[in-house]
């Protein structure tokens, strides 16, 4: 069977699918290859799982990632360690200096059956003259696209000197003007003159601000290709020069210089690891050919899983919007601005009812009739009555769109829904409790770690009895501004003048608060906290502005309320998430909550822990 498998697979495709300079070449059109390893790769919550496969065409191998819409064949169980597949669609790229392909589409051939590892196949061995050109190949099963002919070659380089003195332009431009298109999914901070075509299937509106260092503005697009999504964002001048040019739902060529940075996960919903910040040569073109890119991809959670959904999680849902609330308006804690809101309700054929609630432009001018099928991309679970949801700045909304799952909710309310009765989760609420909404989940310090909570996209809840080592006695605390609920940070501009840039007052002094940082351990190891106000005032016996008046007058005293802090222990109800410190990534466990122990309570937990073991 090896033998007469071998027969179909193209000897040499791999080395011409990186290496000729033909675009003549059908070989590699569709390439037959040898699946020599799967391995899936950790995905983060709520991001679908991805895949790396290894393909070997005999004579050589190269790593390979499956993109998303590819997943099934893994997970049907058809793509496996050696069996044979024919590429139909893929791009071929260069990551952090290694050639990789991003596999779009592809044939499990099952006729082929599965055999060992035919050959010694060897690493891909290139040109030495291509590294410092861009790699990426689009292939699809029209034909093979590789690098241009050398006669070409001098184009761009009159078409960058062109593109220097004008970064942006309105007009279109057509492929054949990019040669070299990556695909989104490889894009990287080490990836380097690399040119995308993609949708920009969101842009934002234009956002200020105004602080100490100064003032600015910027918006952000979301852009879409085969192979994934990517924000984009605009700071400044970019923001005046692009706006314009960006429209929802067309398709533009993207070119470096373009910064590739580590996604801000608090400002985005899409599953992508990096984002790109626009500069001031890089080049943005409208193309001509609109098509050959998808539209909106949407990954639907359905309203009836709401309640197996993680709090904060952003999903897409779709749904009949059922009733449609009247424009209010709130005003936030932090930045004293009104926000208008509207709350829509949504069903779908689960017979289950959900609230949405949209903000701003979206709110005020939204014009939708009841009973239109509407589309949501990017919406926020809350656990506010039960479940809610609500959509994200950088969200979009497709009323009526024409795929299958509207026209399936389409069919079923005109069928039955419209006189259906439907169940809110704001009657399924009973796993949310008093104490911060949820139950309470006790935690060891190395479950805290074993368990890698606050790893993952949202938010992780816990509980653990711990008992404090040490106090971090520098930056215990800081200056706060003296207005009601203000509480940020003053500066002082003189003596007995501190300012607040929020409020825009001068105060004669200010407030003290504690931003503490303690080392508590229990029997299992140790874990730092983040505390507040009101936990630093429960731990250290008294309120900051009494702990820093002892401290100028008395450090030895100061020191001794530190050591009498110590050893104690307590009941500390904390939360686990990844912040950005300096562009380092770390988990960030801070207290919401503490409590002195009760030692009856904490007896009777040990009597029913020792219970568990049968011990008479």
């Amino acid at each position: 069977m090896a033998s007469a498998a071998a027969a179909h697979i193209q000897q040499g495709s791999l080395s011409a699918i990186f290496n000729s300079t033909d675009d003549s070449n059908t070989t590699t059109a569709q390439p037959i290859l040898q699946c020599v390893q799967v391995k899936p790769l950790g995905a983060q919550q709520g991001a679908p799982e991805r895949y790396r496969v290894v393909f070997s065409d005999i004579s050589n191998f190269v790593q390979s990632m499956l993109a998303t819409q590819a997943n099934h064949v893994v997970t049907e169980g058809k793509l496996r360690k050696g069996c044979f597949v024919r590429l139909t669609k893929f791009q071929a790229s260069q990551v952090k200096g290694k050639r990789i392909i991003i596999v779009l589409e592809l044939d499990v051939l099952e006729e082929l059956g599965e055999c060992d590892k035919i050959g010694e196949p060897k690493a891909l061995e290139l040109k030495t003259e291509d590294e410092s050109k861009p790699q990426s190949t689009t292939i699809s099963s029209n034909g093979f696209y590789g690098a241009k002919p050398q006669q070409q070659e001098q184009q761009p380089q009159l078409q960058q000197q062109q593109q220097r003195s004008l970064p942006s332009r309105a007009g279109g431009t057509s492929s054949s003007a990019h040669a070299n298109i990556y695909p989104i999914e490889a894009l990287s901070p080490y990836a380097h003159k690399w040119t995308i075509k993609a949708r920009c299937t969101n842009k934002s509106d234009i956002k200020t601000w105004h602080n100490k260092n100064g003032e600015g503005k910027l918006f952000s697009v979301n852009l879409l290709d085969d192979s994934g999504e990517i924000r984009g964002t605009g700071f400044q001048e970019q923001c005046d020069l692009l706006y314009d040019l960006f429209q929802e739902g067309s398709v533009y060529y993207i070119s470096s210089p373009c910064r590739v940075q580590l996604a801000k996960k608090q400002f985005t919903n899409l599953n992508n690891d990096y984002e790109l910040t626009f500069e001031r040569d890089t080049v943005v073109e409208k193309a001509e050919e609109q098509g050959g890119v998808p539209q909106v991809r949407f990954n639907f959670t359905n309203i009836a899983d709401l309640q197996t959904v993680e709090k904060d999680t952003t999903i897409d849902t779709i749904g009949v919007l059922k009733e449609v609330g009247e424009t209010s308006q709130i005003t936030s804690k932090t930045t004293s601005k009104p926000y208008d809101k509207r709350e829509l309700t949504l069903v779908d054929n689960t017979n289950y009812s959900v609230r949405l609630t949209i903000w701003g432009n979206t709110a005020t001018s939204f014009d939708v009739a009841p009973e239109s099928v509407i589309a949501f991309k990017g919406v926020k679970v809350s656990d506010f009555g039960g479940r809610s949801l609500s959509l994200l700045s950088s969200g979009s909304m497709t009323i009526d769109p024409d795929i299958d799952e509207a026209h399936k909710l389409k069919g079923w309310y005109d069928a039955q829904g419209r006189s259906d009765t439907f169940t809110s989760h704001a009657s399924m609420g009973s796993s949310v409790g008093m104490a911060g909404g949820r139950n309470e989940t006790y935690k060891t310090i190395i479950q805290v770690k074993d368990e890698n909570l606050g790893l993952s996209e949202t938010t992780d809840y816990f509980t653990t009895k711990a008992t404090i080592i040490y106090v971090k006695q520098e930056n215990i605390s800081y200056p706060a501004c003296l207005s009601e609920g203000c509480n940020k940070k003053v500066v002082e501009v003189d003596s007995g003048q501190w300012r607040c840039e929020r409020c825009d007052k001068t105060h004669p002094k200010p407030e003290y608060r504690y931003i503490m940082s303690v080392n508590v351990s229990d029997h299992t190891g140790q874990i730092w906290l983040s505390c507040f106000d009101d936990v630093g005032r429960l731990i250290m016996g008294m309120s900051a502005d009494q702990l820093m008046e002892l401290k100028d007058n008395d450090d030895k005293a100061a020191g001794e309320v530190f050591q009498e802090a110590n050893c104690k222990s307590w009941i500390f109800k904390c939360r686990a998430k990844m912040d950005n410190f300096q562009d380092q990534q770390r988990v960030r466990y801070q207290v919401s909550s503490a409590s002195a122990v009760n030692y009856p309570t904490e007896c009777a937990k040990l009597v029913d822990m020792l219970r568990l073991y049968n011990i008479d």
